[in-house]
């Protein structure tokens, strides 16, 4: 959870300052932007949720699996302030906010920097967070691996719940994968013609991380438009942590914490894809063609 400017380094002092108090000022966007972009999101990928009544009244830290160009985080937080009254900071990369520009419209949003001094302020005041522990690893991941989790050995969101005490909310979704087709995986770009135009061009050196580099998409009808498959959400059993707080867990119940979660999102996805072959007879046939 490391924030880094166009030099490399931490970002901190006035700018790390000036981005948490932008954070903290926004509130509840009631807007009709807002509206019209749960609308879209509800008519396009027709959410289904199971488990809703496991979500706990409490300020959580949102813990999900997460999928390219990150559609999943719009869906997954368009629904919960509209349908749930629930306004979800999804906690971001870095490179997303190297821009004032879009650094302010994306605060204006919800989003924030996924950087633990901002994590720490909104749990100080009991903000609602969403984190995708994979992070760009797991978004780029190849289509074999569709709804497999890629943490590796990531405990920073646990250390940071264990730390305010919060409780983990843990969540699959089943869809936002298949929003898109991989023409090429990542994981083949470098050997491919693609891959050697962008070195020609001195996008893809020796330095670039292959492991984050996006597959060649292709979405509904050979575009770019995301095709649109209907979205299936589960929430497991929440996580809470308030026995930790202000303790100091060992790395044996980091992992402990870390796995249980995983447990949970793990559980709902196989759960998904069963409700999903169940259902899928009662989509209309122009959704099943454009989901081809």
């Amino acid at each position: 959870m490391t924030l880094m400017d166009k030099d490399n380094q931490p970002l901190q002092g006035e700018r790390l300052e000036a981005h948490i108090e932008q954070a903290l000022a926004v509130t509840l966007p009631h807007t009709t932007e807002a509206r019209l972009t749960w609308e879209l999101m509800r008519r396009l990928f027709r959410p289904m949720v199971q488990g809703a009544e496991r979500l706990p009244p409490e300020p959580c830290l949102f813990v999900g699996n997460h999928s390219l160009f990150a559609l999943d985080g719009l869906v997954m937080a368009a629904m919960m302030q509209q349908v749930y009254g629930r306004f979800l900071r999804p906690m971001g990369d870095k490179f997303l906010f190297t821009h004032r520009s879009l650094e302010k419209a994306l605060v204006s949003r919800g989003a924030v920097m996924g950087h633990p001094a901002v994590c720490h302020a909104l749990m100080e005041h009991g903000q609602d967070l969403l984190v995708f522990p994979g992070g760009a690893h797991e978004a780029v991941k190849p289509s074999r691996l569709r709804y497999q989790l890629q943490w590796k050995e990531r405990f920073g969101f646990i250390k940071m719940a264990a730390e305010h005490g919060y409780t983990i909310m843990p969540f699959g979704m089943v869809g936002p994968d298949e929003f898109y087709s991989h023409l090429i995986e990542s994981e083949d770009i470098p050997d491919s013609l693609p891959g050697k135009v962008l070195r020609r061009l001195g996008l893809l050196t020796d330095d670039t991380r292959t492991d984050v580099l996006p597959p060649i998409p292709v979405g509904a009808l050979g575009t770019l438009l995301p095709k649109p498959q209907r979205c299936y959400i589960g929430f497991g059993e929440p996580v809470r942590l308030a026995r930790y707080k202000e303790r100091k867990p060992t790395r044996a119940q980091l992992r402990r914490i870390r796995d249980q979660v995983a447990h949970e999102i793990d559980q709902q996805l196989a759960e998904l894809l069963l409700l999903r072959e169940q259902n899928r007879r009662k989509d209309s046939l122009l959704r099943r063609i454009l989901t081809l």
